[in-house]
């Protein structure tokens, strides 16, 4: 069974990659098992963070890394959050006053289009020169009043028309199959069934 480590201590991320990295023959461990210390993500870009934190997570194990960036970026704001999605009202991490923040730098606006985007990066070894990249997006918009106990983040203010539900009043087995992290680990799995 091969080893890799997962560039995060997020505990729901763990066994989301875990299980389905398991019928793969990967044993997966998150980077605290390795005392890895949190990479610097200094980049504006989803892909460039990504790649800084599976290098950064490979070189300290030396262990294929797997990393993964994620955020929501807002048609109106520029893509704004983006990459800042989680720091977005500053420190500490507030998701009540990032979700108080963007919908205060919407009002006005009558464009609500915006998508959550997920990147997902995995390296062989630190100076990987090929990476195995996914990427996925799920398409919404936000609403001015919260809707839903589930999720977390901006979700109960991400409306799918679609469905007539924000991302905290769906499912969580229709959220892991239409959500942007989703798509992308679906997508990184192929690959990496292609590369073998």
């Amino acid at each position: 069974m091969k080893k890799l480590v997962i560039a995060s201590n997020n505990a729901g991320k763990l066994r989301e990659i875990g299980a389905i990295f398991a019928p793969l023959d990967f044993e997966v461990f998150p980077q605290s098992a390795f005392n890895i210390p949190e990479a610097e993500e200094p980049y504006c870009t989803f892909i460039e963070n990504c790649l800084t934190k599976a290098r950064h997570a490979s070189a300290h194990s030396g262990l294929p890394a797997l990393a993964d960036d994620s955020g929501i970026c807002v048609d109106a704001l520029n893509g704004a959050p983006g990459v800042y999605s989680a720091r977005f009202a500053g420190e500490p991490k507030s998701d009540q006053r990032n979700n108080e923040k963007l919908i205060e730098l919407l009002q006005g606006h009558a464009d609500r289009k915006a998508h959550y985007y997920c990147v997902m990066v995995l390296v062989r070894y630190p100076e990987d020169p090929q990476p195995l990249i996914a990427e996925g997006a799920m398409y919404g918009e936000i609403i001015d009043t919260p809707r839903g106990d589930g999720g977390f983040g901006y979700d109960p203010y991400f409306l799918l028309p679609e469905y007539g539900q924000t991302g905290a009043e769906i499912s969580m087995e229709l959220k892991n199959k239409i959500s942007h992290r989703g798509k992308a680990l679906a997508a990184l799995v192929e690959k990496i069934k292609e590369s073998r």
